[in-house]
């Protein structure tokens, strides 16, 4: 298979996991990368052993030969990198979420489109091997009807995380605890019960000097019926407790749980299957919110650009929870039930 050339825009903090990642896959290596503070990118170089770095990431999209480029720089500019990224032929890997409103994450998907190439927006908590065996389980129908869903993300962000960055807790760039820290719990809770047929929500900003809210709640309404309950916040004291999602059904109940969904910590069922067996084995101990899951999201990015594979979540997926954010915003900014789809 041919080697991968990756082009890294934003040396932050999630760069770090794409590039412990990438540094794993043979046949895959960031050859460039790029940050508006340019000693970031020169450390992320000579730290990952990258051949050159940039300030200005479209002088590195026109100087530099590469098949596909990481995008890990503030959510709100994650769509005008993606389509100039697109309209020079170059595939995409886009940080959560995809953007922060839906008329740009579509735009994105629509320069993919025109352009011909992928788009994979970073989901890696669906490939948790307990998430993993969850999913299956579902697939399965061992639950039968499904009855509710519930996503539990108890972390804590002091106020110096916010003061890191001038773009972080703001509506433009960022969004808030669902939109950031919780989008892949939002992700999950759709993934697995499908689609949504209405939300209602609060929020508030109850610690911290930000624009947007630190502390959330959710009601989810489901096509097939089902009621889903989201509990966000980012003021637990005095550190991350818990990042869980627990479903249940007429013939069974699971949680996941631990700090990033990496723990099987309910398993039951009415009827035993070969699956039960693989429970303890499937359990990881990460040691941040970040888990495990980058290397394999990489690796099947690897795979489907060299034909080996298919996506595991592309632009019409990670759509799929922006929507469902967004939904829970405006109903906690209006007061009212909102119904999805909904309208751009």
């Amino acid at each position: 298979m041919n080697v991968i050339k990756f082009g890294l825009i934003g040396c932050g903090r999630i760069s770090v996991k794409h590039c412990e990642a990438i540094e794993k896959i043979d046949n895959a290596k960031i050859v460039t990368c790029a940050d508006i503070i340019e000693k970031r990118a020169s450390e992320t170089s000579e730290k990952f052993n990258i051949k050159t770095y940039y300030k200005d990431y479209k002088t590195m999209l026109e100087n530099e030969d590469i098949d596909c480029v990481l995008i890990c720089t503030p959510s709100g500019l994650h769509p005008q990198m993606a389509v100039e990224a697109a309209d020079r032929k170059i595939n995409i890997v886009t940080e959560k979420p995809m953007g922060i409103d839906l008329k740009s994450a579509d735009e994105m998907v629509q320069a993919c489109d025109e352009n011909a190439v992928e788009l994979f927006v970073v989901k890696q908590n669906r490939l948790n091997p307990p998430i993993q065996l969850l999913k299956k389980a579902i697939d399965k129908n061992r639950f039968g009807r499904l009855f509710s869903a519930n996503i539990t993300v108890r972390w804590t962000r002091p106020q110096e995380y916010y003061d890191m960055a001038k773009w972080r807790g703001t509506w433009e760039f960022d969004g808030g605890a669902f939109m950031n820290q919780a989008s892949h719990y939002f992700d999950l809770m759709q993934w697995l019960m499908g689609p949504v047929d209405s939300v209602m929500s609060f929020t508030a900003t109850n610690n911290h000097k930000i624009e947007t809210e630190d502390q959330g709640a959710g009601i989810i309404h489901f096509r097939n019926g089902a009621i889903g309950v989201a509990d966000v916040t980012m003021n637990t004291y005095p550190k991350n407790l818990e990042g869980s999602i627990t479903i249940m059904g007429e013939n069974g109940t699971v949680k996941i749980g631990g700090i990033a969904v990496n723990k099987v910590v309910h398993w039951e069922f009415k009827e035993y299957d070969d699956d039960d067996k693989l429970i303890e084995t499937s359990n990881s101990d990460p040691t941040s919110v970040y888990g495990f899951g980058h290397l394999g999201y990489l690796q099947n990015v690897v795979d489907v650009l060299n034909g080996q594979d298919t996506p595991n979540t592309d632009g019409r997926s990670g759509r799929k929870s922006l929507e469902l954010i967004l939904a829970l915003y405006k109903s906690a900014k209006i007061g009212q039930k909102v119904a999805l789809p909904l309208k751009i």
